[in-house]
């Protein structure tokens, strides 16, 4: 019964969002305030209707109603109740469950907290959402139903890929979501601003604690993945350049340039046209990458769907969407009024280069993703692109990049002094210098060598810059260094954490790639390795069951200076339903670096493959995007996203307009 009451419910989403799309659009057209009145109850009453829907799907996966189909097709009774909880996003039909849920989200949040919002801005923006949300719910309900029954009811299900049984990828998919969705309001908000004809400052203050929240919410949700892949998939990778990986990289490098481009707008009333543009192309590049996964035409793990009918929908939902935004654009763009001039050595001049660094590093990496695809489709050959070109390509665009957030935040608006900015860094460069050459001194000079040092001494550089610029902000070590700590803007401090962030990120990457360390052997019981000062003992293995699976377990002692240091127990994992065979990792950390062992197939006379990786600096991955996440969130506190922006002059809205309270 509860799973009709979903089904219906969902239904009645697609009635409500029908009308949220249009009724709310055309008062704002008007002037009328009772039908754009509509938005706010359309939108919350479209978010307790899918949440319903959402809640039922989850109650069919808890109590192992085999009669649905996605539970039958993703479930299984022996199933752990915490991935049957993630089974409900494990698959197409539930996956795309949560992706309107969180969008329903977004709409409400804007139609409950904007109470600051120009009427016709506001109702504009939530016709827009409810647009989106038709799309998907038309998509679900005539392609996707993840209520669909099945009689006769099986007496169990097929199971969840067991790869997604981990507590990492449960939580990989909302986190990515979030980020994903989130991003449809800076859409939306970029859409109302077109058909208003008008985008300035407050404008911006409006759009971008929105695309803050989308962008921290992406940046952990990448974060998760890489971390999954890291320790689970059993050969120490953390990043493959996979098309499903680069589906989400994409969008969160164009939307970093889409939070620096709308500072602009909000500080200088610049680059307006472009922070439009910028916010289309983001949540563009999220529908396609909604498309890749869920059309068939990738093949992946992360991958979802074969059915070339739910490809065709997307397909279409993609061209509609983005087409008519695209349209939209290229008619009224034009009348947008410019901005402030600004000098090419400014602050503005900084957020442009990193804008189009930012976006020709997301142009290569899905030039990388779909030309195989393409190449496929017109000549009907198999390519692959893979690790050597996306390296070869990004990274040179990745080093300007970094040196621009170092030099960057200490330029001045409108006209900035490049060589007294450069000058203020003499510290950071000597520290680089130093940085450079210990690490060659320690580790050896060659190609690998060179480049892993030349990375440390970015961080480190980077690093120093970042927090140098905090310190001159506050004046540290003056009189009255403590109120001005205080009194800087959350939002500082939110900017100098991610920023830091990828400096902590950069010595992860550089010295993983440069110094990883991997041993594959044969070993019987007794015999040890060593690798990078570790001695690893092979002690034998023996089986354990699971709730789910039937295991072959190693215990295998890591002694460092002939001292113990860690026991060590990787696993080879049947799985029950469905049968697969997995390695389980384990690794054991110093917080510096790693060490991971992974049991390999059993071989003759009582020997095991066993194989060793040693992952230097790695953690420090794990700490920069901690850091970058976090950063965003400590800026989405600050007071002036919480309040809203200055009010707009009434008769230029159209309409009278609430007082915001400053």
């Amino acid at each position: 019964m509860f799973t009709e009451v979903g089904h219906f419910a969902l239904a009645l989403a697609l009635m409500v969002a029908v009308v949220q799309a249009s009724v709310p659009l055309i008062g704002a057209q008007r002037g009328n305030l009772a039908m754009m009145s509509v938005a706010k109850p359309a939108a919350v009453m479209q978010l307790v209707l899918i949440l319903t829907a959402f809640a039922a799907l989850m109650h069919a996966f808890i109590t192992s109603d085999f009669s649905v189909v996605a539970v039958y097709q993703n479930s299984h009774t022996d199933k752990p109740l915490m991935y049957k909880i993630a089974g409900v996003w494990g698959n197409h039909e539930g996956s795309l469950v949560l992706w309107v849920s969180i969008l329903a989200v977004f709409g409400a949040s804007v139609a409950l907290f904007g109470a600051n919002l120009p009427p016709a801005l506001k109702a504009r923006a939530l016709a827009v959402q409810g647009m989106i949300s038709v799309g998907f719910l038309a998509f679900i309900l005539f392609t996707s139903n993840p209520f669909m029954r099945l009689n006769p009811i099986p007496e169990n299900g097929m199971g969840l890929n067991p790869q997604l049984q981990d507590p990492g990828l449960a939580i990989h998919p909302p986190m990515l979501y979030f980020g994903y969705v989130g991003f449809s309001m800076a859409f939306s908000f970029a859409i109302a601003a077109l058909i208003e004809g008008r985008v300035d400052a407050a404008w911006a203050r409006w759009v971008r604690p929105w695309t803050l929240a989308a962008w921290a919410f992406l940046t952990a949700g990448i974060g998760l993945g890489s971390w999954w892949a890291y320790y689970t998939l059993g050969w120490g990778g953390y990043w493959y350049w996979d098309p499903v990986e680069n589906a989400s990289f994409i969008p969160w490098l164009t939307g970093t340039a889409l939070l620096h481009s709308a500072i602009v707008v909000e500080k200088r009333e610049a680059l307006k046209s472009w922070t439009i543009l910028l916010s289309i192309v983001t949540f563009s590049l999220s529908l396609l990458g909604t498309f890749l996964v869920r059309s068939g035409v990738l093949t992946s793990v992360h991958a979802f769907a074969a059915d070339p009918t739910r490809g065709v929908f997307i397909l279409a939902l993609l061209a509609i969407a983005i087409g008519g935004s695209f349209t939209l654009y290229a008619v009224r763009a034009p009348q947008l009024q410019g901005g402030g001039i600004f000098a090419p050595i400014s602050r503005e001049g900084g957020l442009l280069i990193n804008n189009l660094l930012l976006t020709a590093a997301a142009a290569t990496v899905l030039l990388g993703t779909l030309y195989p695809l393409i190449t496929e489709v017109l000549s009907a050959n198999k390519i692959s692109v893979g690790a050597p070109y996306f390296n070869g390509v990004f990274i040179p665009l990745m080093i300007p990049l970094v040196l621009l957030l170092g030099v960057g935040p200490r330029l001045a608006w409108k006209r900035g002094d490049l060589a007294g900015a450069i000058a203020r860094l003499k510290a950071g460069t000597g520290i680089a210098v130093a940085v450079i050459a210990l690490s060659l001194v320690l580790n050896g000079a060659s190609v690998t060598d060179v480049g892993g040092a030349a990375g440390l001494g970015i961080a480190a550089w980077l690093a120093t810059a970042v927090l140098s610029e905090w310190m001159d902000r506050v004046r540290f070590g003056r009189s009255g260094t403590m109120a001005r700590m205080s009194n800087l803007p959350r939002a500082a401090y939110g900017m100098t954490l991610a920023h830091l962030g990828i400096a902590v990120l950069i010595a992860g990457v550089s010295g993983s790639s440069a110094w990883k360390v991997e041993r594959i052997q044969t070993m019987t019981p007794g015999q040890t390795i060593e690798i990078s000062g570790y001695t690893m003992r092979f002690d034998g293995v023996k089986d354990v069951n699971g709730p789910n699976y039937a295991a072959a377990e190693a215990t295998i002692v890591a002694l460092k200076g002939g001292k113990e240091v860690a026991v060590m127990h990787p696993q080879l994992r049947s799985y029950i339903q469905p049968q697969q065979q997995l390695t389980f990792t384990t690794v054991h950390t110093t917080f510096a670096s790693d060490l991971h062992a992974v049991l390999g197939e059993p071989q003759e006379n009582g020997a095991w493959v066993t194989r060793f990786y040693f992952e230097p600096l790695v953690p420090f991955m794990w700490y920069g995007i901690l850091l970058m996440a976090f950063g965003g969130i400590i800026s989405l506190t600050d007071r002036r996203h919480r309040v809203g922006a200055p009010q707009r002059a009434a008769a230029a809205a159209g309409v009278a307009l609430p007082q915001a309270a400053e």
